[in-house]
């Protein structure tokens, strides 16, 4: 794997993703949309960044599905949350001398590969951070620093403003960057519609038009 960029991409397992999902999709077809999300964005960020990729995940399936997407496994000795398994790649990339670490969820499928070289464009030297906000403005949906361990990264809401303080706090000028595909983390019921809305070329949005839950959202057929 190239030490100049390492982008990871935390995973928790299929099984018990998008509970906020629970009262529109059954438990089998939220475990196959959260596999079809992950698809998309290792196809875009391997296809972007090819041999940079890390999937850090305990899950069998997860570790399974990146292999054969072009990623390389970091595997967790316990799932411990988002921001564990963050930090978990950032002394991974920093101890592998990479230069600068990117990080995204597994849930952003309308993810396109001129986002992710646009994150990376915006940061050219080092002490440096770029964050791209959800959709709502709270959340961080993508990150990337210079080095690795220019700062700590602490993920859930908000983790946008929060993250922007600390950045000042360590004497960081952060730069942000508002990208419509990143900022799209699908994990609320609204966020399906805008799915199939913004995204209907993606596997996922394929997918979910071909459910057969009776709490589809509108649009979905």
């Amino acid at each position: 794997m190239t030490t100049g960029l390492i982008a990871a991409v935390p995973v928790k397992d299929l099984v018990n993703a998008k509970q906020r999902l629970v009262p529109a999709l059954s438990p089998r077809e939220r475990r196959e949309l959260a596999r079809a999300m992950l698809e998309d964005v290792l196809e875009v960020l391997v296809a972007a960044l090819p041999g940079s990729v890390l999937v850090v995940t305990t899950d069998p399936e997860v570790q399974a599905l990146a292999r054969a997407g072009g990623a390389e496994c970091l595997t967790e000795s316990a799932n411990r949350g988002h921001t564990a398994a963050v930090t978990f790649a950032q002394r991974e990339a920093a101890a592998r001398g990479a230069a600068r670490f990117l990080t995204l969820p597994g849930d952003v499928p309308c993810v396109t590969a001129e986002e992710v070289w646009a994150v990376c464009r915006a940061l050219d030297h080092a002490p440096g951070v770029v964050f791209v906000p959800s959709r709502s403005g709270l959340g961080t949906n993508a990150a990337l620093l210079a080095p690795p361990d220019a700062m700590p990264l602490t993920f859930g809401e908000p983790s946008f403003a929060n993250h922007l303080a600390t950045a000042r706090s360590a004497g960081l000028s952060p730069r942000v960057l508002q990208l419509a595909g990143i900022g799209l983390d699908v994990d609320a019921l609204d966020d399906l519609q805008l799915l199939l809305t913004y995204g209907p070329a993606t596997r996922s949005a394929r997918l979910l038009r071909g459910f057969t839950s009776g709490a589809r959202p509108a649009g979905a057929h």
